[in-house]
């Protein structure tokens, strides 16, 4: 499956299936928000956090990618991501794009 986020690909000819959308929402156990939150007093990379939204964003990219599949797409092209913040210490990762199939 190829991904990208550009509208085409170079020397192939497409024929667009559809929207394709994976999501997921994460959030981290309370002990890990807790120090996040120290973290928050001195400033710096939350790494908690970081390796949370990468999980995420994984994630709902993997299920997008199924989603292709099941439609036959050989590619999913113009893919973005979006987040928001459900609470708390939780955020939801959409990743969302165009199924094609090669001619």
């Amino acid at each position: 499956m190829i991904l990208v986020n550009t509208d085409y690909i170079s020397g192939k000819e497409l024929e667009m299936l559809g929207l394709v959308k994976g999501s997921t929402i994460q959030s981290k156990n309370v002990g890990k928000d807790i120090t996040q939150g120290f973290k928050t007093l001195v400033g710096g990379e939350l790494k908690g956090y970081t390796e949370m939204m990468n999980e995420a964003r994984a994630l709902a990219t993997k299920r997008m990618v199924e989603e292709a599949e099941k439609l036959g797409a050989d590619a999913v092209v113009n893919i973005r991501y979006a987040s928001a913040a459900v609470m708390q210490g939780a955020a939801e990762v959409m990743a969302y794009g165009t199924a094609v199939k090669f001619r």
